[in-house]
């Protein structure tokens, strides 16, 4: 039991020796090929940044957007209020006070 759980820290220990092993080569292999064509890696960091900005850019005016709207629906449904409330308090009043004496 104790050699069976020994040996698979051993092969844990192994593959994440080898995943860095794989990362560092892989890291090594596109810095070498960044320095063989600088152009290319030149327009992927123009083009996909300006994407990045572009994205960023729509997302902010989006939410700026959304609060704007929250902001006004809040004070739609004040104004709502208010005025359901001001109907509410005038139809309350007892339709004897309301009406004024009529001279005959």
């Amino acid at each position: 039991m104790a050699s069976e759980h020994d040996g698979e820290k051993a092969e844990q220990s192994t593959n994440l020796q080898g995943f860095t092993e794989m990362v560092v080569e892989q890291y090594q292999k596109i810095k070498e090929n960044a320095e063989t064509y600088p152009y290319v890696w030149g327009s992927y960091i123009v083009v996909y940044g300006g994407f990045a900005l572009w994205t960023t850019y729509r997302w902010r005016k989006l939410r700026k957007t959304e609060d704007r709207v929250r902001a006004l629906q809040e004070r739609l449904r004040k104004l709502v209020d208010s005025q359901e409330s001001a109907s509410t308090t005038t139809q309350k009043i007892p339709p004897s006070i309301d009406k004024s004496p009529s001279p005959k």
